[in-house]
């Protein structure tokens, strides 16, 4: 049983890594322990991009005489809109399990452990022990929800993003605790599903890793939205012995308790690197990430590792162009390493948050001279007859050079558009390029010149 690649983790890392590989003529094999596509097809981008579409669909219906519609009578099941996400992730699983027959990978089932001289050991589920053997071993084994010690998951009444996705019931009420992408999207979700749903934020803003300007729209949309929102605050401890959880909240005013059926963490996540057999090969590890050069290879040579369990951004894009440079760069190809500085982010709540590159106060720390533009989509012909003019583009240029520095946007079908600032950013296209690059119009991504032009007092229509 031996092969150039084996691939550990079948995730957007894992999957995409293995299918480059074969294209590339490694004759390659990909271990999984559940369900092909790992977390992201199968309990998280996916399903929650599925939930959150029904959110939408459920918005418009209740706003529907904003249209000039009459809807007379309509409701929610609850039960059908988890069906719905559990069926659409359930096809996309299917679809990597096609992926892997076209591109002539072996699929192992099992719990896989690396072991030194560039060998696997796979359990199965019933329990029979098989080795393999590779040329090249790439760990790509993900993370998991992160557990506090005063936040223990149980599963019923304090949960993860996994269990928040498949309730049987809907709660009346939620604790969310952490208001990072996980946190902010399911706050959404089931307060547009009639949830009553405060989040609790250790931090000044609510999605802490934005641009400041950003966060702050956030707050404000969702407080319209009816979210109840507690910054600079933390969960001490949390009482499950009644019916629902009494979560004792510490405060800049001092403690207060919360109550609600169901308290959702949300404070980000566990590498999967336990018991994997790492201390056995002698694979070096620091503060939950697998050390690894620029391109993935670890300490010990035949192994390496990408995605979640490496330091940098946990995204699934992320995993797919580290798994992608790193068989690239196996077979010998020329490779340049990821620029972690252009790595797009996404937070698919209701407004979408889409950013890429520095903040104005990450720029300002650097000792760049800026141009900042805002272009409000209040502004925007398309955000108007759409319905949806909540929210902004903001663009960082490097006043001296006309460098784009950073792109922040809050609104609806952002995260669709940041691709643009992505691509311009890595062609090294400056803010009059952008300018002077005509944008189709009625569009929402017109907003993206309009603001370039605000940063250099050229823009029409504000």
């Amino acid at each position: 049983m031996k092969y150039d690649i084996i691939v550990l983790g079948s995730g957007p890392g894992g999957y995409v890594t293995a299918i480059r590989a074969s294209q590339l003529g490694f004759k390659t094999a990909i271990i999984e322990k559940e369900n092909l596509g790992g977390v992201c097809l199968n309990w998280g981008c996916i399903p929650t991009k599925a939930l959150l579409k029904s959110a939408q669909v459920f918005d418009y219906l209740k706003h529907a005489s904003d249209y000039g519609l009459t809807v007379t009578a309509f409701d929610k099941d609850f039960s059908a809109v988890i069906t719905r996400s559990r069926s659409v992730a359930d096809g996309m699983s299917k679809g990597i399990q096609f992926l892997m027959k076209k591109n002539k990978i072996d699929v192992i089932e099992g719990f896989g452990k690396v072991k030194p001289g560039k060998k696997v050991e796979v359990k199965s589920a019933s329990g029979t022990t098989t080795e393999y053997t590779a040329d090249h071993i790439i760990i790509a084994t993900g993370a998991r929800s992160r557990e506090l010690p005063n936040l223990p998951q149980d599963g019923q009444k304090v949960i993860g993003y996994r269990q928040a996705m498949s309730l049987e019931k809907q709660p009346k009420s939620m604790i969310v605790v952490g208001s990072g992408a996980i946190g902010v999207e399911f706050a959404h979700f089931y307060n547009s599903m009639g949830t009553e749903v405060t989040i609790v934020e250790y931090l000044p803003n609510i999605v802490p890793l934005e641009d400041e300007d950003i966060s702050k729209q956030m707050e404000r949309s969702m407080k319209k939205a009816g979210v109840k929102i507690m910054t600079n605050s933390s969960v001490e401890k949390v009482d499950i012995s009644g019916n629902g959880v009494k979560a004792t909240i510490k405060t800049a005013k001092g403690e207060e308790t919360l109550e609600a059926e169901i308290l959702l963490s949300a404070v980000g996540i566990k590498t999967n690197i336990e018991n994997i057999g790492l201390e056995d090969v002698g694979i070096t590890t620091d503060r939950d990430k697998i050390i690894v050069n620029d391109f993935y290879q670890t300490n010990i040579p035949g192994y390496y590792a990408i995605g979640d369990v490496v330091p940098g951004p946990a995204l699934a894009h992320v995993a797919s162009a580290e798994g992608i440079t790193c068989v690239e760069k196996i077979a010998g190809l020329h490779v340049d390493p990821i620029d972690y500085g252009n790595i797009p982010g996404c937070t698919y709540a209701s407004p979408e948050i889409a950013s890429v590159g520095l903040t104005e106060k990450q720029a300002k720390e650097k000792g760049y001279e800026l141009k900042v533009g805002k272009f409000p989509f209040s502004a925007s012909g398309k955000a108007k007859a759409s319905g949806a003019s909540d929210g902004f583009v903001k663009v960082i240029f490097d006043a001296k050079y006309g460098e784009w520095l950073g792109c922040h946007m809050i609104g609806a079908g952002v995260t669709d558009m940041v691709a643009e600032a992505v691509v311009a950013r890595k062609l090294e296209t400056t803010g009059h390029d952008i300018i002077k690059s005509v944008h189709p119009h009625p569009t929402m991504s017109e907003a993206i010149m309009e603001a370039a032009a605000a940063a250099y007092g050229e823009v029409i229509h504000i």
